[in-house]
Order: structure tokens, then sequence, then C-alpha cells
């Protein structure tokens, strides 16, 4: 049997950011070849992520990158399983990485960024803190020069909701000022005439719905359900929308004071649209144990 030294488990913790017995396990395995033992583990790590990976996701962070010229942005979403993990410093290295990695690739989406080397660093991390993790997705807006617009982020305090935005005119201020209400309202769309026809189908019925339980005539009933659905739009719309630092002011006039267009928006919630599995506590310690 192969002496295993405090010095080589030093230097496999160092190349792995495993723990000291995970180390020392895999350097006996490997008859004190680390090279091999490293081979060991990544092959141990690749296993654990795949049984892992079926597990709910739903927690993590959202980060975002502006170029120096301000022309390009992009905004990322990181998910682990707790928030608890999500607060672990090699989870927060990990989701750096990917940020860097999907800011210096402009076009590549989740699966070229997990292609371009993110995938190793994916798995070993599952290994290492014990939960799933997933780069869920990635988007990015940019002008093709540098006087065109100017691209602003806005990140929440606690990184779970981000927004990406493009603004023509104005200045980085009044750009950030309208990405930090867009966090804050989270509206659906830029302009009235945006709203999606099913949406407002959809909404009409329910209105329709609601205002024939009145009892009141149909001319009346009509009227209700237009007044609704205006109000409705206005709510869901940027433009017409108070600005959460002073709701005395629309967003439409913030703008118009400035000189300034909204071009497009990106808002990230972390966990939006998953569907979290909920358990009870004793279910919840049975899973941990058989990790």
């Amino acid at each position: 049997m192969a002496n295993i030294t405090a010095s080589m488990v030093k230097e496999l913790r160092e190349r792995t950011g495993l723990g000291m017995m995970d180390c020392k396990k895999a350097l006996a395995a490997a008859e004190g070849n680390i090279e091999k033992a490293i081979e060991d583990l990544r092959k141990t790590s690749a296993l654990k992520a795949e049984k892992k990976s079926s597990r709910i996701a739903a927690e993590g962070i959202v980060l975002t990158k502006i170029a120096e010229d301000g022309n390009y942005g992009v905004v990322i979403e990181v998910n682990s399983e707790t928030d608890f993990a999500a607060r672990d410093e090699n989870f927060l290295g990990f989701a750096q990485d990917a940020l860097e990695l999907a800011f210096c690739n402009h076009d590549a989406d989740v699966g070229s960024l997990l292609a371009k080397g993110l995938e190793a660093e994916r798995q070993a991390l599952v290994q290492k803190i014990g939960e799933n993790i997933n780069l869920r997705r990635v988007d990015r807006l940019k002008f093709e020069n540098a006087d065109e617009g100017i691209v602003e982020s806005y990140v929440h305090s606690n990184n779970k909701i981000a927004v990406l935005l493009t603004l023509r005119g104005g200045d980085e201020a009044i750009a950030r000022d309208i990405a930090m209400h867009v966090a804050a309202i989270n509206p659906m769309v830029i302009r009235a005439e945006d709203v999606p026809e099913d949406v407002l189908t959809r909404e009409s019925e329910i209105y329709s719905v609601q205002a024939r339980e009145t009892g009141k005539p149909e001319e009346i009933v009509e009227k209700m359900i237009g007044g609704r659905l205006r109000k409705f739009i206005t709510e869901v719309t940027l433009l017409e929308q108070p600005f959460v630092k002073d709701p005395d002011t629309k967003i439409s006039d913030l703008l118009r004071e400035a000189g300034a267009d909204i071009v497009n928006f990106v808002r990230y919630e972390v966990g939006e649209g998953i569907d979290k599995e909920e358990l009870d506590f004793a279910k919840e310690v049975a899973a941990q144990a058989n990790t």
C-alpha cells in the first residue's frame, strides 16, 4: 500500500477543492498516484452530478456585467437547491466564472458555455457541495457602436433580481433608475401595443365574467370591461407606470424630460417559472441523509 503523505493530500486538495478525507480516500485508491486520483475523482464527480441532475434547483443568484464602453451587457442565472448553497464561496466562484465566460463569448448559449469547460467545473462543484447546480439561462443586450445608446444593469442587493436595459439618449443615471424600476415593479411590456393578444383575450374574458355577475345592463357591463382592461394595460406597461422613486411622475414623462427612449429590457428573478417541490422537514432531513 502506497504511503500517503500530508503534502500529497494538500496538493490534491488545492487542485480539486475537495475535502481532506475525500482526497485521502482517492489517493489511497489510486495508490498514491495524484493524476490517477484526479481522473477517478472526475469520473465520480460526473456520476454524482448525473444522479443529482433530476433534483429541483430553484434557488441561486443572478449576475450581470457591462462592457467598459457601455454598449454591451450580459445577465445570467445560476441555480442551486438551497439558498444556503447559493451563498457558498465555491458556488459564487462558479457563478462568476460562468458570467465571465458568457461575457467573453457573445453568441454562446448555455449548452455552448458548458461545453467550453464549464461543465467539468459544474460537476466538481456538485460533488463538493452535494447539490444540483445549474447554469439556467443567459441573455445579452448590445449596440453595435458605443455612441448608439447605453446598456445598463441593476442587480438587487440579494442577487435575486437583475435587469439588463438598453436606452437611446439620456445617461447612465437615468438608465440605472429605470432598470431599478423594472426590477421593483416587473412590467410586462414597454408599450401598450406590445401586450400580447392572448393576454388581452384572457383578461377580457375574466373581466366579462366579473362584470356580468353584477347583473347590470349590457351597456354598463361593456363599459366596465373596457375600463378594467385599460387599467390592466396601464399597470403592466412600463411607459405608463408611475416611477417607483417619484410616483407623481410617469416613466414616459421621465424619459421625455431626459430626451431618452427605452429600446429593450430583460428582467431575471431567481427561480421564476420553476415548480418547487414542497417537502416536509422529516422528508428533507431524510433526503439529505441519503445524499
